[in-house]
């Protein structure tokens, strides 16, 4: 017992010390047994200058929610610093990542007058920040196929192997805060 309240205080201590440094925490849950459950790290995102884009912004953040345990996107609170910017330009679809879970998505128009879905665009990108490779060419059933999949594909959900290695990616890694060195730009 007292292990166990030793530990949670450390948990606890060590939550409060990561955001007081800038970091994004979120506590472990506690099951019914009383011990603690493996959280999700949080990662949130400003879709605030995506203009028209913003609804797919959204949806693909709640596509990942649904599709993994590991990490949870979500919307940035006022007044907070986000992970993941994400903004509308009139260039190709494209993601900078700085780090794992930091970075930012770039919605082009191009691609969407050339009659790409827009969701799968938004999943796509993110997956990026979320570690993962483009994957050309591919079948549709691959979201990181991005646009070698063609126009006529609107699947915007990732698949088995690309939900696999977001969750091992995410296992255990602390986010850092959204300045890193050595960006990787990727390019659709």
């Amino acid at each position: 017992m007292h292990v166990r309240t030793c530990t949670r205080g450390f948990a606890a201590a060590f939550a409060l010390a990561f955001a007081l440094v800038g970091g994004q925490a979120s506590a472990a849950p506690s099951t019914a047994s009383g011990e603690s459950a493996a959280a999700a790290r949080v990662v949130t995102y400003d879709a605030s200058a995506s203009a028209e884009f913003k609804s797919a912004v959204d949806r693909g953040a709640a596509i990942w929610n649904e599709s993994v345990n590991g990490v949870e996107l979500r919307p940035v609170a006022a007044g907070q610093r986000a992970n993941i910017r994400v903004l509308a330009d009139d260039g190709w679809p494209r993601a900078q990542t700085t780090s794992l879970g930091n970075g930012t998505v770039y919605m082009g128009r191009q691609a969407v007058d050339q009659g790409y879905d827009t969701v799968r665009i938004s999943s796509h990108e993110l997956g990026h920040i979320l570690g993962l490779p483009d994957r050309k060419p591919g079948p549709c059933s691959s979201l990181m196929s991005g646009s070698s999949a063609g126009t006529a594909c609107t699947n915007p959900y990732p698949n088995t192997a690309e939900k696999a290695e977001v969750e091992g990616n995410f296992g255990g890694v602390l986010l850092r805060p959204a300045e890193a060195p050595a960006p990787v730009l990727v390019m659709d």
